[in-house]
C-alpha cells in the first residue's frame, strides 16, 4: 500500500471499531434509557453488572473521543487535498457542518444522545485555527483539555468549601424522558427527545466537561493529520509506541484518583469540578492507550487481517451510527419491541454484537456495489453542490 492508502485503511478500521463500541455501550444502556428490569436471577444480576462495569471501564468517555479525534483528523485530510488544487476549504467546512447538524436532528428524533449535533456545532473551531501554526494549535487545544470552566468552578469551590452546589440541571430533564420512551407512540418519542432530552444531552455534555474536551480533540486530530501520524513509517511507529508507554503510566494514578476523590474530599464544591477534571483526563489517556494499540496491532502483518474487519464499518461510519439509533431504539423504546423491560446488560450485549455483525455485513456488501455509504453519498453531494 502506498503511504496515502496505508493511512486512510488505518483510519477507517480505527474508525470502525470506535462505532462498534459505542454501540455496545448504547445497547446496554438501552440507547439512555437506564432501566434495570425485575426478577432477574442473582447470577444474571451478578453477571449484567460485570459486563457493564467491564464495557464502561474499557469504552465509557474513550470511545467517542477516539471518534472526536478521528474528526478532526479527516478536517485536515479534506482541507489539505483542496489545498493541494489552491483551494480554501473552510467555507465548504462550514457548509458541511450545517448538513451534519441536518443529520443530527434527524438522528436525535430517534435517539436523545446523539453527537452529530454537538460535533456539527464545536467543529466551528476548526475553522479559525485551521490556518494557524502547529505550536499554537497544540496549546490551544491543550489548555481546553486541561478543562479551564472546571478549574475556575474548583477555584470558586477552594475559596468557599461549604457552598451548596446545584443538582445539574440536566437531571431535571433525564427525569422526564421515561414519561415519553416507555410509551407507545413514535411522534411522542422524536418530540420528546427534540424537546426533553436532547436538552438533557446538551446540559450533561456542558456539565461533565465534554464541550472543551471535544474542541481540543478536534484539533489534536488536525494536529495528527499534519504530522502524518496515521502514515506508516519509522516516526510514526516510534511516537506511537511512546504514546502507549507514556499513556498507560499515566492512566493508573489518573484512574485511581478518579475512583476516589469523592471519597477523599468532604467538600462537593471541590470534589464536582475536580472529578470532572481527573475523570477527563483518566479518559482520554486510556482513549490514548486504545488508538496506539489499534495502530501498532493494525500495522502488524500478523495481525492487520483480523483489525480491518472494522474499516468497511469505518467507511461507512455516518450510515452505521445513524441506523444504530433508529434500530436500538426501536428494540428498546415503548413505541418498538419495549425490550428495555426485560434486558439486562448481558443480553444487550448480546443483542449489540448481533447488530455489529449484521452491519458489518450489510456495509460490506453495499461498499461492493458503491464507493461511499448511503448517507456518506448524500452528504458528500450535497456539500459540493453547485462546486465546478
Amino acid at each position: 500500500m502506498t503511504p496515502d492508502s496505508s493511512r486512510l485503511h488505518v483510519v477507517d478500521a480505527l474508525r470502525g471499531f470506535a462505532i462498534v463500541s459505542i454501540m455496545l455501550l448504547h445497547n446496554i444502556e438501552h440507547f439512555d434509557f437506564y432501566y434495570k428490569p425485575e426478577g432477574l436471577p442473582l447470577w444474571m444480576v451478578t453477571l449484567d453488572k460485570g459486563i457493564w462495569d467491564t464495557l464502561f471501564f474499557l469504552f465509557g468517555g474513550k470511545s467517542y473521543a477516539i471518534f472526536a479525534l478521528l474528526f478532526g483528523l479527516t478536517f485536515f485530510i479534506q482541507s489539505d487535498n483542496q489545498a493541494r488544487r489552491g483551494r480554501d476549504f473552510r467555507g465548504r467546512f462550514a457548509w458541511r457542518l450545517m448538513l451534519l447538524l441536518l443529520f443530527g436532528i434527524i438522528n436525535s428524533s430517534f435517539y436523545q444522545g446523539d453527537i452529530l449535533m454537538i460535533y456539527a456545532v464545536i467543529g466551528l473551531v476548526l475553522i479559525p485555527v485551521a490556518r494557524l501554526g502547529g505550536r499554537s494549535v497544540f496549546w490551544i487545544a491543550l489548555i481546553l483539555m486541561l478543562q479551564p470552566y472546571e478549574w475556575f468552578i474548583l477555584i470558586k469551590g477552594l475559596q468557599d468549601p461549604g457552598a451548596t452546589l446545584a443538582d445539574p440541571v440536566s437531571w431535571s430533564y433525564f427525569s422526564r424522558t421515561g414519561e415519553y420512551i416507555t410509551g407507545d407512540s413514535l411522534l411522542r418519542t422524536w418530540i420528546g427527545n427534540l424537546t426533553i432530552g436532547k436538552p438533557a444531552v446538551l446540559y450533561w455534555n456542558w456539565e461533565n466537561g465534554r464541550v472543551f474536551q471535544t474542541a481540543s480533540l478536534f484539533m489534536f486530530g488536525m494536529l495528527a493529520g499534519r504530522r502524518k501520524l496515521f502514515v506508516q513509517s519509522d516516526t510514526s511507529g516510534n511516537f506511537w509506541s511512546r504514546t502507549l508507554l507514556v499513556a498507560s503510566v499515566a492512566f493508573i494514578p489518573l484512574f485511581i484518583i478518579k475512583s476516589n476523590i469523592e471519597g477523599w474530599i468532604g467538600h462537593e464544591a471541590i470534589s464536582r469540578p475536580a472529578s470532572t477534571i481527573v475523570t477527563s483526563w483518566s479518559n482520554m489517556a486510556f482513549m490514548l492507550v486504545l488508538v496506539s494499540g489499534f495502530v501498532l496491532f493494525y500495522w502488524n502483518t500478523r495481525l492487520h487481517g483480523t483489525l480491518n474487519i472494522f474499516s468497511t464499518y469505518g467507511r461507512m461510519s455516518l450510515s452505521n451510527y445513524v441506523m444504530q439509533s433508529v434500530l436500538g431504539t426501536f428494540i428498546y423504546y415503548g413505541y418498538g419491541l419495549g425490550l428495555y423491560k426485560y434486558t439486562g446488560a448481558t443480553l444487550c450485549l448480546i443483542i449489540g454484537i448481533l447488530l455489529a455483525v449484521m452491519q458489518g455485513c450489510f456495509s460490506a456488501w453495499w461498499l461492493r456495489h458503491h464507493n461511499k455509504g448511503p448517507l456518506e453519498t448524500l452528504w458528500h453531494n450535497a456539500t459540493w453542490i453547485g462546486a465546478k
